[in-house]
């Protein structure tokens, strides 16, 4: 199993190695190669990242990725989006779990507002919304692929004002129809606030991309923040794994960043290729190091983030002698 692993920039460099230890403690046959991208790169190169890079991500079976910073001039193009559309990693699914909470937001992930079809005049921005029945109809089927294992979905849209939401919105309606998954629909900005006083009505939310960026991190609340929340993007030949929140250059280098997200994305590539058992660990072993009171500043502790990486390993250790 080759696992390629890209840093990027900021707190990338501290929670991904953490993230790439623990996959090594329970599956140390797996082979690792570094990718170097992002905003750093292109401050010593000119270039964030290239085709070569793009090349080689392909190669892998699996990326885990950490965070990139993009900084708002014109001629920088996201390194992210242009990974997604490069390797078509179509859903963006993003689990929300905690005491009390448990649901599932899959976002379109190539399309909608990110589509990357932007202009700037001197008078006038524009970027390009752009649904298609083809990006809609396999992130209504993949979302109602999770929801049949679950309990039910729900549309998120804003069809009351946009058009291409109304095409989103029908779409999604009637693969769920299809698929015989019990489903629901509600305009994205009640369902923010929603979700926030009654997390236990939902269970699967499908949405655009946009939309489902900001209902992810509203979510976070539920659970502690960004630091807690991984994500997967999914496409039909290629998988990438990465944490929900950003490079956050406020705290890098300081040994304060949460690695849960990193290391729960670490899970979620496992459980992606059918090492369930090994992605179950790798949770137990979190919520052992939580229970024992080691906890980032964030969350209201005071271990740094190699600490906290070091105490989830001995868990895991502690755990697998004690497997029969």
């Amino acid at each position: 199993m080759k696992i390629a692993i890209v840093e990027g920039d900021g707190i990338g460099h501290e929670v991904i190695p953490v993230a790439r230890d623990v996959l090594a403690a329970v599956r140390p046959e797996y082979e690792f190669f570094q990718v170097e991208v992002g905003f750093g790169r292109w401050e010593r190169t000119g270039h964030a990242i290239t085709e070569d890079d793009i090349a080689l991500l392909a190669t892998a079976d699996s990326i885990l990725f950490g965070a990139v910073t993009t900084p708002p001039f014109p001629d920088y193009k996201s390194v992210v989006l242009q990974i997604r559309k490069a390797l078509d990693l179509y859903a963006n699914v993003r689990p929300v779990s905690g005491k009390g909470v448990d649901l599932v937001i899959v976002r379109e992930n190539t399309e909608g507002l990110y589509s990357g079809i932007e202009t700037i005049e001197p008078d006038r921005a524009t970027t390009l919304r752009v649904i298609t029945r083809r990006g809609a109809e396999r992130i209504a089927r993949y979302a109602c692929g999770i929801a049949r294992e679950r309990r039910h979905l729900t549309v998120g849209h804003k069809a009351n004002v946009l058009k291409s939401d109304v095409f989103f919105r029908d779409i999604c309606l009637h693969e769920a129809g299809i698929a015989g998954v019990p489903y629901k629909e509600c305009f994205i900005d009640a369902l923010c606030l929603d979700v926030l006083r009654r997390p236990d009505a939902y269970d699967v939310i499908v949405t655009t991309n946009l939309f489902g960026d900001i209902l992810s991190d509203v979510a976070a609340y539920l659970v502690g923040g960004l630091g807690m929340l991984p994500s997967a993007n999914i496409g039909d030949h290629h998988a990438l794994f990465e944490p929900v929140h950003g490079s956050a250059p406020d705290i890098a280098g300081q040994d304060r960043a949460n690695p849960i997200a990193a290391i729960r994305s670490a899970a979620l590539l496992l459980r992606h290729i059918g090492e369930c058992s090994a992605a179950e660990l790798v949770e137990a072993a979190i919520t052992e190091t939580l229970s024992s009171g080691v906890r980032t500043r964030d969350i209201g502790g005071t271990a740094g983030t190699k600490a906290f990486g070091q105490t989830v390993i001995r868990m895991l250790g502690k755990m697998h002698r004690s497997m029969p």
